[in-house]
């Protein structure tokens, strides 16, 4: 063995312990849960997104969802096409503490997250919408 000179010689060939533990935490919740009741929910979560916004093009058509409307197609994350007001209203939302993305053009990524996310966090979201 012949250690390598300077800071290089300090790197690890393998993954810290410490994110590693991180990480051993965040699979013992998906182990507690399982996956089965993550997918049930998830579909429910971006369902009532999905029938909230539609419910808000009725009254106003605003926006349209390009994720694809089949459930089995999708994940959680449901991509959000605006008009040319995108960019103020992904702003209007990152000010009132909703959690989205920005892609240009004029589209907002948003992802209701089963772990954590509650049917009043998507009905909250959608009245910032309003």
């Amino acid at each position: 063995f012949v250690p390598m000179r300077g800071a290089a010689g300090w790197q690890l060939s393998n993954a810290q312990i410490f994110s590693f533990a991180a990480h051993k935490a965040s699979l013992d919740l998906f182990d507690e849960v399982g996956m089965p009741a993550l997918r049930e929910k998830s579909l429910l979560l971006t369902g009532y997104l999905e029938f909230l916004l539609q419910e808000l093009n009725r009254a106003q058509p605003r926006y349209r969802v390009i994720t694809p409307t089949d459930p089995a197609a999708r994940g959680c994350q449901l991509s959000i096409l605006t008009g040319s007001d995108g960019k103020e209203l992904f702003d209007h939302l990152s000010a009132n503490g909703a959690v989205c993305d920005w892609r240009e053009p004029n589209v907002i990524r948003v992802a209701p997250v089963p772990l954590y996310n509650s049917f009043e966090d998507v009905w909250r979201l959608a009245e910032l919408l309003r």
